[in-house]
């Protein structure tokens, strides 16, 4: 069979060239770089929605998602076109790079082109880099756990948000979890951000033990929902809202209301489900900006109770965190 050409596209204002179409990209799917290129092309307009104005890492495969894959943190000096939007950011060891920040359908069809299957874009926009304006909690299923086990979580933490005077969205992660995003006002830095989500995810492990867990040791969460503070670190980031997942069956991290969260199935989203539900059903995060939350309740309890939790083991050592060993391999002092 010949190979097939490049083609172009017009995407809003911008011509974008998509070179080798047929390549096969989700091999047990047979889904095609076309495929994926037009995915984005069909969900742009609402993925705009999640990752507009906000410094994005792309994780690509160029040789399909059985191929090496690797995380581009900076926009490539040689090839980019010249209408990219861009923004500085700078990692945990200080150092600065300079990153796709999309604002346009374009830069997210032209990520596609590069072999681009996820977006993770940073919890801050490009004006204010260093102050998150999104509150992101991970409800990451342990073993012994599922899906429903997340959800039920979920409906849990909406209690406790709604306590403390916000309202977050829910999506599935494309697997087994569940994200929770609220929008706040960019006023506290990432170590305060990072700190309200461990005051969260801390209250919420109080009222329900059996359930959830705050242990950053595996060995200590047991068969519970595990509240992934760290996501919330500067440098760390979760898959955007319509943001492909590069599994075999090339799942979407899926937008969803409340109602439908305890119908749905992580594995009822992907390639081809998502842009249909999309133009049938419309976005249910398409009213998120709408309203803008403030962190002073969740700060408020940690105010309380200010205890450190670990830092990912790549961050330098930070003010009063506690010894980063596993506990089954702590040394006991001698008696």
């Amino acid at each position: 069979m010949p190979k097939a050409e490049a083609q172009t596209y017009e995407v809003g204002k911008r011509s974008v060239r998509l070179s080798s179409p047929d390549k096969i990209v989700f091999p047990r799917a047979g889904y095609t770089k076309r495929d994926v290129f037009e995915y984005y092309l069909a969900v742009g307009e609402a993925m705009l929605r999640a990752v507009g104005d906000r410094p994005t890492t792309l994780q690509r495969f160029p040789d399909g998602i059985d191929g090496e894959a690797f995380y581009q943190k900076r926009v490539p000096e040689r090839g980019a076109p010249d209408w990219l939007t861009t923004a500085q950011i700078t990692f945990p060891s200080g150092r600065k790079a300079i990153e796709l920040c999309p604002t346009e359908v374009a830069h997210l069809v032209w990520a596609a082109q590069m072999g681009t299957i996820v977006f993770h874009p940073w919890p801050v926009r490009s004006e204010r880099p260093d102050h998150p304006d999104e509150l992101r909690i991970d409800l990451d299923p342990q073993p012994g756990t599922d899906f429903s086990d997340a959800v039920e979580v979920a409906f849990l933490a909406r209690e406790l948000f709604a306590e403390a005077g916000l309202t977050a969205y829910p999506k599935t992660s494309g697997g087994r979890g569940i994200h929770l995003f609220v929008r706040v006002r960019p006023e506290w830095d990432f170590i305060e951000a990072r700190h309200a989500a461990i005051a969260f995810g801390r209250e919420l492990e109080r009222r329900h033990p059996e359930r959830v867990t705050m242990a950053w040791w595996k060995e200590e969460r047991g068969e519970r929902i595990f509240i992934d503070f760290n996501q919330m670190c500067r440098d760390r980031t979760i898959a955007a809202a319509y943001s492909l997942r590069a599994n075999e069956r090339a799942t979407a991290s899926a937008p969803v209301t409340w109602d439908e969260l305890r119908d749905v199935d992580p594995n009822d989203f992907d390639l081809r489900t998502v842009p249909k539900r999309l133009a049938e059903s419309g976005d249910p995060w398409a009213e998120r900006d709408g309203e803008v939350f403030g962190l002073e309740k969740l700060m408020e309890w940690w105010a309380a109770d200010p205890v450190e939790q670990p830092y990912p083991p790549d961050y330098p050592k930070m003010p009063g965190e506690p010894m980063r060993v596993q506990p089954s391999r702590a040394r006991t002092p001698a008696e």
